[in-house]
C-alpha cells in the first residue's frame, strides 16, 4: 500500500518510468512475458498457386501468422474451431512442452480433438531460442494449409551478426482435398496421392493453368494471390533467413541464385557454420542461414525450391530475391539455377554429416545408453490395405488419448503389449522387396524408464516397389535428440556405434533417414509425458509410420486439464 500511495502522488511520466523499470527488472530476473494470440480457424477459398480450392486459414491467412516471443515467455493461443464439419488439433513443432505435455497438440496422444464451434486454449513456455513451426495434427489437415512459423529470440547475444531477420516457409501443394487423398490411401485397391502440383514459397506458387479444368475461374494466372513472393534486400547488407519446411511429401533443395548461404542454426541449435549453394531441407526441419546481398544490385535473382529424393515431376517453386530499388516483381534476366539431380543421395548425406554443434555451445551426450531401440521402416499389406510400418507393426491411434489413459490407468484404451524393439537384422534383406507376411497393426507403446538414456536406430529398407527406398524425415515430440551418425546399408550393432560422434553432435527434433541407410539418435527420457515419434510425411504417418514413447507419467500433476478430454473413455470426464 505504501508503493501505491507513492505512485498516486507522482507525475504521470514518473509513474510510467517506474512501471518500465519494474518490467525491465522482471526481465533481468528471467521472468518472461505472456504473449497472447486469438485465432479463428476456418475454410476459405484461396488460390495460393493460382488454382482455387478450399484452404484452412488462421485469421484469414495461410500460412498462418508468425508467433513471435522471447526465450522464457509464455505463449497463450486461444483457437476457435470454425471448420464447421471437422475436428482440430494444433501441434507446436519443436516446443518441448516441459511441464505442459497436455498442450503438445497431438490428437489421440495428448488430447482429444477440438470439436467444431469449440474454443481451446493452448498455453506453454518457449524455453529455448530458435526457429520452430506449428501445424495441424488432426488427420491430414496440414495439407490443407494450417501451418506457420514460431520465432523465439534469445536473451543472450548470438554468436553471429546480421542486419535484418527474415523468414521463409516452404511447402508443397496438392489440388485434391485431404478427404480425397485419405480415401485413396485407405482404399482397396490402394490409390497413392501422387506428386504435388506446386511448390509454395511463403504460401505462393504458380501452377500452369493450361493444365487445369476448363471451368471458368478455377485457375487464374493473373490472380494477385499467386504473384510470386519477393524478398527485398538492401545491397551490401547481411540477412538472416529463417527457413522452415512443412511439406507434406517432398524433400527439397533451396537456392538463391548467385548467392552462397552460411548455415548457422538448425532446429533451434547453433551450428558450426558451413557454406552451401543448395540447402537440403526435409519436412519438419528449420534452418537459419546468413546471406549477404553482394551481387550486381542492378538486377533481381531467383529464389528456388525443387523436389529431391523423388522423381521430379513437380515444377520448381519460384520467388524473387529483390535488390532495392529494383521493382519487387521485376523478373531476373537469367533462367532459374539448375537444381541438383533428384536421385543423387551423396550431397544430401554430406550435408547431414556436416551439421555439428557450434563450438562454445556444445552439449555433449551421455557416453553410453541404457536402451537401444531399432526401428525398421517397412512397407507392407495388412488385410488387403497398403501400410507403412515400423518393425512390421503399423501404428494406429486410439480413441482415448494415451496421456489420459496412462494417467488414469485405463488399460482397455490401448494395446498393453509393447511393439518390438528390433527386427531380424541377420536375415532381413533391406535391398529387395520383402513379403513381410507377419505384418500387423497395433496401438501399443514403448514405456521408457524416467531419466534413462535411449538410443534409436532408424533403419531404411526397400519399399514394395523394386529398387526403391524413400527418404523419411522423423520428428520426435517433447525432446531434442543428439544425432550420433548416419550410414549406408544395414546398421552393424558391433561396428557402427564405434563411429558415433560424441564430441560435437547437433541437437535436433527432426532428422532424415536416407534411402537404404540408417540414422542413429540419442535422447534423455527426462520430460514426463507421452510423446509421438513419427515420419513427418503426412501420408506415411496416416498409413502407420510412427511410434509412441511414455516416460515419467507418474510425475505429472494428479489431475490433467479437463479441456483435453471428451472422447473415447474420457467422454464422461469433462464437467
Amino acid at each position: 500500500m505504501v508503493e501505491l500511495r507513492l505512485i498516486k502522488g507522482m507525475p504521470t511520466l514518473l509513474v510510467i518510468w517506474c512501471i518500465l523499470l519494474g518490467v525491465l527488472g522482471n526481465l533481468q530476473k528471467g521472468e518472461g512475458r505472456i504473449r497472447h494470440y486469438r485465432w479463428d480457424v476456418k475454410y476459405e477459398y484461396k488460390s495460393p498457386d493460382c488454382f482455387k480450392k478450399l484452404v484452412i486459414t488462421v485469421n484469414g491467412r495461410s500460412p498462418g501468422p508468425t508467433i513471435q516471443a522471447e526465450e522464457g515467455d509464455t505463449v497463450v493461443v486461444e483457437v476457435n474451431n470454425s471448420l464447421v464439419t471437422e475436428n482440430l488439433a494444433i501441434h507446436w513443432h519443436g516446443i518441448r512442452q516441459i511441464g505442459s505435455p497436455w498442450f503438445d497438440g497431438t490428437e489421440g496422444v495428448t488430447q482429444c480433438p477440438v470439436l467444431p464451434g469449440d474454443t481451446f486454449k493452448y498455453q506453454f513456455v518457449v524455453d529455448q531460442a530458435g526457429t520452430y513451426l506449428y501445424h495441424a495434427h488432426y488427420g491430414m489437415q496440414r495439407e490443407a494449409g494450417l501451418y506457420g512459423l514460431i520465432r523465439v529470440s534469445p536473451r543472450q547475444p548470438e554468436p553471429f551478426s546480421y542486419d535484418y531477420d527474415r523468414s521463409i516457409i516452404l511447402d508443397d501443394w496438392f489440388h485434391k482435398s485431404t478427404y480425397e487423398q485419405a480415401a485413396g490411401l485407405s482404399a482397396i485397391p490402394f490409390q497413392w496421392v501422387g506428386e504435388p502440383q506446386s511448390l509454395l514459397i511463403n504460401g505462393k506458387g504458380r501452377f500452369n493453368c493450361s493444365l487445369s479444368s476448363p471451368i471458368t475461374g478455377i485457375c487464374n494466372a493473373t490472380n494477385p494471390e499467386c504473384a510470386p513472393f519477393s524478398q527485398t534486400v538492401v545491397p551490401g547488407k547481411t540477412y538472416r533467413l529463417r527457413i522452415g519446411s512443412l511439406t507434406t511429401l517432398s524433400a527439397l533443395s533451396f537456392q538463391i541464385q548467385g548467392h552462397k548461404m552460411r548455415v548457422v542454426e538448425a532446429d533451434g541449435h547453433y551450428v558450426e557454420p558451413f557454406e552451401v549453394e543448395n540447402l537440403f531441407i526435409y519436412s519438419g526441419e528449420t534452418y537459419s542461414v546468413l546471406v549477404k546481398a553482394d551481387q550486381d544490385p542492378k538486377r533481381n535473382y531467383w529464389i528456388t525450391s525443387n523436389v529431391v529424393s523423388r522423381n521430379r515431376t513437380t515444377p520448381p517453386g519460384l520467388a524473387i530475391f529483390n535488390y532495392y530499388p529494383n521493382h519487387p516483381m521485376r523478373s531476373p534476366p537469367t533462367p532459374p539455377p539448375t537444381p541438383p539431380a533428384w536421385d543423387d543421395v551423396k550431397p544430401r548425406l554430406a550435408q547431414s554429416l556436416a551439421i555439428k554443434a557450434r563450438q562454445g555451445f556444445i552439449q555433449k551426450p551421455p557416453t553410453t545408453s541404457d536402451r537401444v531401440i531399432v526401428l525398421l521402416n517397412t512397407q507392407n499389406t495388412i488385410n488387403g490395405y497398403r501400410k507403412w510400418s515400423v518393425n512390421n507393426v503399423s501404428f494406429s491411434l486410439p480413441q482415448t488419448p494415451y496421456l489420459v489413459a496412462l494417467k488414469d490407468n485405463l488399460k482397455d484404451a490401448f494395446d498393453q503389449t509393447p511393439p518390438p524393439e528390433g527386427y531380424d537384422s541377420v536375415n532381413y534383406d533391406i535391398f529387395s522387396v520383402q513379403n513381410n507376411t507377419n505384418a500387423t497393426s497395433s496401438n501399443g507403446i514403448y514405456r521408457l524408464e524416467f531419466n534413462s538414456t535411449v538410443d534409436v536406430i532408424l533403419q531404411n529398407a526397400n519399399t514394395m516397389n523394386k529398387n526403391n527406398s524413400e527418404t523419411h524425415p522423423w520428428h520426435l515430440h517433447g525432446h531434442d535428440f543428439w544425432v550420433l551418425g548416419y550410414g549406408n546399408g544395414k546398421f552393424d550393432k558391433d561396428k557402427d556405434p564405434k563411429k558415433y560422434n560424441l564430441e560435437n553432435p547437433i541437437l535436433k527434433n527432426t532428422v532424415p533417414v536416407h534411402p537404404y541407410g540408417w540414422t542413429a539418435l540419442r535422447f534423455k527420457a527426462n520430460n514426463p509425458g507421452v510423446w509421438l515419434f513419427h515420419c513427418h510425411i503426412d501420408s506415411h504417418f496416416y498409413m502407420g509410420m510412427g511410434v509412441v514413447f511414455e516416460e515419467g507419467i507418474h510425475r505429472l500433476a494428479e489431475k490433467l486439464p479437463s479441456s483435453i478430454m471428451g472422447c473415447g473413455e474420457t467422454k464422461t470426464f469433462r464437467p
